[in-house]
């Protein structure tokens, strides 16, 4: 169904004032932690692990997530919000706004008996600043997303990557394990987000007892997160998790990941603002499922009686080749028209197939994924012909550029 004229004026308009319209939205302090809602009306549904009795009273839990304005963070906030809990996110400063994908979601903090999603600043660099807000939030849960994630930028920031990814989480894990050692709290529970890209080489299908082989800085940090979360477990008591999460991705997936970078062309070619699309090993086979379906997963490994590790996957591998073509194929174009092979987008050192055993997970958990693979290409390339639509008519109208992109 073809969208009218003033539809599209609309939503283009939309695009053009979305920085504004985030600047007057934002021009506030972030969330205090004073501004904190008693929230003991607010209860969820019987029988549901999101509400905590204190001294009698009824309380939601609260969640703190690191990398809360990222994919898995905006759909685990989704989540936790629909389950009763309050929600409380680390966000790094920049002199630009990051939180798009949570503005549907931000409330302002003085609507306080609303406001259940509340940002802090923070950052896994700074070990002081992970101690305080644990101590001024108190949390239940705490889920452990940020990450410097892209495989190929780690290679151009090693340093940097290896500090946030795996020293990071050893920052936060002690500062959860001071926090316990100091208020008696023992009932956090910790979630480490680990990376299918840990066992890099190791033939597939891989499970929790495969051997790690990382072949990128990227891989090699997260091995260190996770080996850093089972000596918290083993050596503290500390109820904490890792979840090997193969590739998930979503219409809220980064533009510099493959994935999105396909259907971003794809829309941006079909209403003619694109014609060619840069990539590089196209034979990489990935197992690739729904950021959505994945956040549960995250979610249930925490309510468990007993902390473990548990691999996420749909168990079915496909390759960027076979992306491209349901991917293009959705609108009736030939990727291989469109496509050229660029070396600089080969890594120093490929990955060529990971396809996980999520056996355990399905067994222990009662988890499985809901969106197949072929209905997240499409469920992704409906989001960025959208966005297409609306950027062509800023180009129509002289807003854009459109020879941004070859």
């Amino acid at each position: 169904m073809e969208e009218s004229d003033d539809t599209l004026m609309k939503g283009a308009r939309q695009v053009y004032h979305k920085q504004i319209h985030r600047l007057a939205l934002y021009q506030k302090p972030i969330n205090s932690i004073s501004d904190r809602p008693s929230m003991a009306s607010e209860t969820n549904q019987p029988g549901s692990d999101s509400t905590t009795p204190v001294n009698g009273e009824i309380k939601p839990k609260i969640a703190l997530i690191t990398g809360i304005t990222g994919q898995d963070g905006s759909y685990l906030t989704e989540f936790l919000l629909d389950k009763g809990y309050e929600v409380h996110g680390l966000i790094r400063r920049s002199s630009n706004f990051n939180t798009q994908r949570i503005n549907h979601i931000y409330i302002d903090p003085h609507n306080a008996h609303k406001a259940r999603m509340k940002l802090h600043y923070a950052d896994l660099s700074d070990a002081s600043s992970l101690r305080r807000w644990l101590d001024t939030i108190n949390p239940d849960e705490v889920y452990n997303l940020a990450a410097q994630s892209h495989v190929a930028v780690s290679f151009e920031i090693p340093d940097y990557t290896a500090d946030v990814v795996a020293t990071g989480a050893l920052r936060l894990l002690e500062a959860v394990r001071s926090h316990i050692a100091a208020t008696g709290r023992s009932q956090i529970k910790y979630y480490q987000a680990g990376s299918s890209e840990m066992f890099g080489s190791t033939p597939p299908p891989q499970s929790e007892t495969t051997p790690f082989h990382p072949r990128s800085p990227y891989a090699a940090s997260k091995c260190a997160a996770h080996w850093y979360t089972v000596n918290y477990r083993e050596a503290y008591g500390l109820y904490a998790c890792n979840g090997i999460l193969f590739n998930h991705e979503s219409p809220r997936r980064g533009e510099n990941f493959v994935t999105r970078k396909i259907t971003r062309a794809v829309g941006r070619i079909k209403v003619g603002l694109q014609n060619k699309l840069f990539l590089g090993n196209l034979q990489a086979s990935r197992d690739w499922g729904f950021a959505g379906d994945y956040v549960e997963a995250m979610w249930m490994m925490l309510q468990q009686e007993k902390p473990d590790d548990y691999v996420v996957a749909t168990e079915e591998s496909h390759t960027v080749e076979e992306f491209l073509e349901v991917a293009f194929g959705y609108v009736g174009l030939n990727w291989k028209d469109h496509v050229v092979i660029d070396k600089r987008y080969f890594r120093p050192a490929e990955v060529d197939n990971l396809k996980g055993d999520s056996s355990k997970t399905r067994k222990v958990l009662g988890w499985k994924p809901k969106v197949g693979f072929e209905q997240l290409v499409k469920m992704m390339v409906e989001e960025d012909i959208d966005l297409a639509k609306r950027e062509k008519v800023l180009v129509d109208a002289g807003f854009m550029d459109a020879q941004q992109q070859p």
